[in-house]
């Protein structure tokens, strides 16, 4: 089973952002208490759906944690922003969820199995 696949299922216990971070817990340097406490704000994106998609930001969270080396990360976050826009078509999580336009674009846990199929495309990480 794949990471991306891990998060998609841990998406029906967990919030977003845990459901992705919790996918990885393996390989990062946080114990789970930790990891459910850094994405437990993070349940329906930032600020409450009002924000990008906590998915996206526990994906954003494990490539600051596997691949900060004491240098700029900005042209990395970019680039998982960009791959996850492109699969799911936006990354503010009322606009996935269509809470304007009445069209969803994407379900809760398929966005945490975009965010971590965009993550894997950038890192190496066993499964």
């Amino acid at each position: 089973m794949t990471r991306a696949e891990i998060a998609a299922i841990n998406k029906r216990s967990y919030n977003c952002c845990q459901s992705v971070l919790l996918a990885y817990e393996d390989k990062l340097p946080l114990d789970r208490e930790t990891l459910m406490a850094l994405g437990a704000t993070f349940g329906s994106g930032m600020g409450g759906v009002k924000g990008d998609c906590g998915a996206l930001i526990g994906a954003q969270m494990i490539l600051g944690l596997l691949g900060y080396r004491g240098s700029n990360m900005n042209r990395y976050s970019r680039e998982l922003f960009g791959k996850f826009e492109q699969r799911v078509g936006a990354t503010v999580c009322a606009d996935i969820k269509g809470i304007l336009t009445g069209r969803v674009l994407c379900s809760c846990e398929d966005c945490c199995k975009n965010a971590a199929e965009a993550l894997e495309e950038m890192i190496a990480v066993d499964n």
